[in-house]
């Protein structure tokens, strides 16, 4: 008789149906993704079609996305454009103070991050680079990863670069980064014995646990997942997989997971921005 994490890994390869099933098991129509993608951006890409995860869901998914008074990942929009303009901190100063209108001085900056950052001597995410800025310019107190004011704030500003293709950076200093977070992705984890790869790789646009497996893209984040009702983190998300094959995750914020984020976004080169995505 197989032993029990053996048992585990064939159960969770069984709920995996082929892609070729019309339809998932609740009898919801397969979202047809094939044909919305780009081009690789790099010939080393895993794919012969970039495809982001919009084109995984249902149409009454993308129709909620596509509509700016219906996607409710807008609240956040909008809460963050209230955080650019507020004073906060010893400074007296808002991050309109030095940036002004964030629709000019931010648009394409979101796309390209993480980035290295020369004063850290590693990269930093854009939730890193804003709490680098509340504590310096703004001699105010860092927010909190998952608060409500930072992923406000990290939606808004990658708001600004919506429509804009995803333009990481992973030569020069990032080449190691880039290295540890591939090598991450296809390292195997948990009691399910799987890897990013193993779902988002092998087997994308097959059913799996409710929902269509799509090929991983990050350039959504933050996305208002509809089951959790709220705007969801990409680190978050990455910790949520890591639990879900029952395996200790990283933190967040982790220098795993900015490696694994720099990897990701690669991944997705060229892809439009959509923050703020919906998913379900």
């Amino acid at each position: 008789m197989p032993s029990v994490p053996i048992r585990v890994a064939l159960a969770a390869a069984a709920i995996l149906v082929s892609a070729a099933a019309p339809h998932a098991q609740d009898g919801s129509e397969r979202p047809a993704w094939q044909g919305h993608g780009i081009k690789p951006q790099s010939p080393d890409s895993p794919f012969g079609e970039v495809v982001s995860g919009l084109y995984f869901r249902s149409k009454e998914t993308q129709a909620m996305q596509a509509d700016d008074f219906n996607n409710p990942g807008f609240l956040a929009v909008e809460q963050g454009e209230e955080l650019w303009s507020k004073v906060d901190g010893a400074a007296g100063k808002s991050c309109a103070s030095c940036h002004n209108d964030a629709a000019t001085s931010m648009k394409g900056v979101a796309a390209a991050y993480p980035k290295w950052n020369e004063k850290l001597g590693k990269p930093a995410n854009l939730e890193q680079r804003i709490n680098i800025c509340r504590g310096g310019a703004l001699k105010a107190e860092p927010w909190a990863f998952g608060s409500p004011e930072l992923t406000a704030m990290t939606t808004y500003l990658r708001n600004q670069s919506r429509g804009m293709p995803v333009a990481v950076k992973v030569d020069g200093p990032m080449t190691p980064w880039f290295d540890r977070g591939k090598a991450l992705y296809y390292q195997r984890n948990g009691q399910l014995d799987l890897a990013c790869a193993s779902c988002h790789q092998s087997n994308h646009g097959k059913y799996l646990r409710a929902d269509f497996l799509s090929q991983g893209q990050s350039n959504g984040f933050p996305v208002y997942r509809l089951r959790d009702q709220r705007l969801v983190p990409l680190h978050e998300r990455m910790e949520g997989c890591m639990q879900d094959v029952r395996a200790t995750p990283f933190k967040p914020l982790s220098d795993e997971f900015l490696a694994l984020e720099t990897y990701v976004a690669w991944r997705g080169l060229g892809l439009p921005v959509e923050t703020p995505a919906v998913r379900n």
